[in-house]
């Protein structure tokens, strides 16, 4: 296998058509209801017809919810609400249904994939399809190792990196892209915390379920002694992944980078699919022109790093639950603005205009 040099996606990531973008405004400034009247859903639309290169928008009909799951060792430090090691648990129930992300995903129709980068637990546990591509079983505790070796973080990048691709070929039009982790707040933190060049008390939010204030200091004692081992590597993306991330997080950036040469839009969860859209921008600038941020999870850390990206939330209802809730919540919004911008009539004047200018090209070419 060939080193992997995060940077090569620069080249290889295009922003989504600018000509198109254009056409869809120009489309907006005729439709019969007033430009401003729709509030954001007009910029929804006009991005996601340019990330599809459509004029008028096609409708969002093969959606996937692609969920990277993984433990974290330094959860080994009652820094989450979960026992380490209990992120097979999420998927399990998200697997049977039972979890907030299926509920949704059964309402809106939208299908739902789990894919183990590395759960601690035995393989025998979860379905094979789920598990096959796990990298470790679980990641080492940040604070005083690195999370993975460079080996493992190059193959978690290409894991994402095939997954991505697996999307493109078979169809998919939209992705809503989530973690199953324990312990996964805690590295998403230190990232963006060495990214954006700030301290642990910043950054450190009190995760999913919520953690107490005694938990919530252990948090940020974690995530300090982990920039420090994070800061002398920030020069590297794939030895910062290695170093402060872990393996369903380095799975995560080389899907998104992935999504975006592919140009498959994603709609990003929470701190931890914020963390790794900060990391790919690092790697390539263009990328998170292709990303939204589906909603507002109320960890600091995942503020700074959307600020940092120029992405503005599209929800903010107070769902901290995680697990590509949130931003699945986000995606009958972005289908509502695809519709209302294929679907709602021009204005009769335009319409008359552009059919007088149609009739006079006809004419001009029986002449």
């Amino acid at each position: 296998m060939s080193a992997l040099n995060l940077d090569d996606f620069s080249d290889l990531i295009e922003r989504p058509d600018s000509g198109v973008r254009r056409d869809a405004e120009d489309r907006r400034e005729r439709l019969a209801v007033a430009p401003g009247t729709l509030g954001r859903l007009d910029e929804l639309g006009e991005w996601l017809a340019a990330a599809q290169g459509a004029v008028p928008v096609k409708p969002v009909e093969r959606a996937k919810v692609v969920l990277f799951a993984g433990d974290h060792g330094v959860a080994e430090l009652d820094v989450s609400a979960r026992p380490a090691g209990s992120a097979h648990l999420l998927v399990r129930a998200a697997l049977d249904g039972a979890s907030p992300v299926a509920v949704l995903a059964r309402r809106v129709g939208a299908r739902v994939r789990i894919v183990d980068a590395g759960l601690d637990c035995d393989p025998a546990l979860l379905p094979e399809e789920v598990v096959r591509h796990r990298v470790r079983r679980g990641s080492g505790r940040i604070d005083i190792e690195d999370a993975l070796t460079l080996e493992e973080a190059e193959t978690a990048v290409r894991l994402g990196m095939a997954v991505a691709d697996e999307e493109a070929d078979s169809g998919t039009d939209l992705v809503v892209l989530g973690d199953l982790s324990v312990g996964g707040t805690t590295a998403a933190a230190t990232l963006i915390a060495a990214l954006c060049g700030t301290d642990a008390s910043v950054v450190t939010g009190r995760g999913g379920a919520h953690i107490d204030d005694l938990a919530w200091m252990r948090k940020c004692a974690a995530v300090r002694d982990a920039l420090r081992r994070a800061r002398p590597v920030l020069g590297d993306q794939l030895e910062l992944l290695a170093a402060a991330g872990g393996a369903d997080l380095a799975a995560m950036t080389g899907f998104l980078l992935q999504c975006a040469v592919r140009r498959t839009p994603v709609i990003l969860d929470g701190v931890v699919s914020a963390a790794c859209a900060l990391v790919a921008q690092r790697a390539a600038f263009r990328a998170p022109d292709w990303w939204l941020a589906g909603h507002a999870s109320g960890e600091p850390a995942q503020a700074k790093a959307l600020d940092r990206m120029a992405l503005t939330p599209v929800l903010d209802q107070g769902v901290t639950v995680g697990e590509g809730t949130g931003a699945l919540l986000a995606l009958p919004v972005v289908q509502a603005a695809a519709a209302l911008a294929a679907e709602l009539p021009v204005r009769e004047e335009t319409a008359d205009a552009e059919k007088a200018g149609s009739d006079g090209a006809d004419d001009g070419l029986d002449g």
